[in-house]
């Protein structure tokens, strides 16, 4: 399975992305995606995550009404909007998978993306 995120980048606080992860090597209808997130001196954090069969949709309280995780299964491609972006959102977004039913917000997710940049200026 390969896992590669796109659509960091630098933005204001209040401004937007959004987040792509395109999946490939698997049939994507079981399982979850899930996003996570790492700053710098930091632990990496859950952030949101989708199931592959239903859409059921997961989030951390910090980016809930804020972010919004969805799935497109004829592209296997998971999105993550980012609205109302803050400073503290900053760090390194990364996609991971899994293809068994695990809890989403602590996996273990069995592979990983190379993770993309999200900085957000104040």
């Amino acid at each position: 399975v390969q896992l590669v995120e796109s659509g960091g980048g630098l933005v204001q606080a209040g401004g937007s992305l959004r987040l792509s992860c395109a999946a490939s090597g698997r049939t994507f209808s079981t399982g979850a995606v899930g996003w996570f997130r790492q700053a710098p001196g930091k632990e990496r954090e859950f952030v949101a995550a989708i199931t592959w069969s239903l859409g059921s949709t997961y989030y951390a309280d910090s980016v809930k009404g804020r972010f919004t995780i969805s799935r497109d299964n004829a592209k296997n491609t998971v999105y993550l909007q980012m609205n109302s972006l803050k400073p503290e959102d900053t760090a390194i977004y990364y996609c991971a998978d899994n293809a068994a039913i695990v809890p989403v917000r602590t996996g273990p997710y069995a592979y990983w993306g190379q993770g993309t940049q999200v900085t957000v200026s104040s």
